[in-house]
């Protein structure tokens, strides 16, 4: 009866907290996980998670099978990359660039995680912020881009990381903070603090302000935390991932509040050159960094490719 669907299913849960968002990462629809999680429970003969929690709270019967779920499905992960080492070797070159500054705080932890699996392949990252990374993949400088936009380009392939929400965030005593969504006109007359990077990568700019035809003053900052201290101290508002900004939000330094109706999303995707896209340890980078993003990260969603 248990499948390594199953337990797949268990640790997307534990990291969703939601039925909904679980059935999201597997590409489940809702009525369908749900109904596997009948049968299982069915089998067992008793609930493995409570239903009316929020968020979801798992039974001991459940704990159980999560517990058995990180065992096996680490074993059977690692069983795969031993069986691509005999196919492929387990040496290589892995050279990250990125075009944005937050990459960083996801990043890293994904690269450690990965050093332990592929010990023998020499990863790194190309130093500094870099607005045209694909250009580094043709040129032989880098080996794998984190970009903003799936841009079709001869030789690159597009591989789909996760999509995240961008907040508007401004201090306690600003008159912004009694709106719970902003619109594009409330930027209007407000000084917009950002990363020093040209406006067309910035997805504020493109999908809100640029259309509706607002350009406030700006003023720019490289490191997120400094950002967040222009902010609290009322020189500004800005527009960031809300994962980099919830520590200060609970910390109650700034508020966050939606960008838009529907919420500002943005996206990120990994680029690589077509030939190097099937190596072993290129897709096992991939999977490491939506693994330990979707488990670390608060309001990631699946990117469809």
């Amino acid at each position: 009866m248990l499948e390594l669907r199953h337990l797949r299913t268990l640790i997307a849960l534990q990291e969703t907290g939601s039925v909904s968002l679980a059935a999201e990462r597997v590409f489940l629809t809702q009525s369908a996980l749900s109904h596997q999680l009948k049968q299982l429970e069915a089998y067992y003969q008793q609930p493995l998670f409570e239903r009316k929690s929020q968020p979801l709270r798992f039974t001991l019967a459940g704990e159980r099978l999560l517990t058995l779920a990180h065992e096996l499905l680490g074993r059977v992960a690692a069983a795969e990359r031993d069986v691509a080492r005999i196919r492929e070797g387990d040496a290589g070159e892995l050279r990250v660039a990125v075009e944005c500054h937050t990459c960083f705080d996801w990043l890293m932890p994904a690269m450690d995680s990965y050093r332990q699996h592929w010990p023998a392949v020499e990863l790194d990252i190309v130093s500094g912020f870099h607005a045209d990374p694909v250009s580094l993949l043709l040129t032989q400088r880098a080996d794998l881009a984190i970009v903003s936009e799936m841009e079709p380009q001869a030789g690159v392939v597009h591989h789909p990381l996760f999509a995240y929400e961008m907040v508007g965030i401004v201090a306690r005593d600003h008159p912004l903070a009694e709106k719970k969504i902003w619109q594009a006109a409330d930027f209007a007359g407000e000084t917009l603090i950002q990363y020093p990077v040209p406006d067309d990568m910035l997805d504020l700019w493109r999908k809100v302000l640029l259309p509706a035809g607002v350009n406030p003053p700006r003023r720019s900052s490289e490191l997120t935390v400094a950002i967040i201290q222009l902010v609290a101290s009322r020189r500004g508002v800005a527009a960031l991932p809300y994962w980099a900004v919830r520590p200060y939000l609970e910390k109650g330094y700034v508020v966050a509040r939606t960008i838009g109706d529907g919420g500002l999303r943005s996206e990120l995707y990994a680029a690589v050159r077509s030939e190097d896209a099937p190596l072993a340890f290129m897709q096992d980078f991939l999977a490491t960094v939506r693994e330990r993003s979707f488990a670390t990260l608060p309001g990631l969603t699946v990117l469809a490719g």
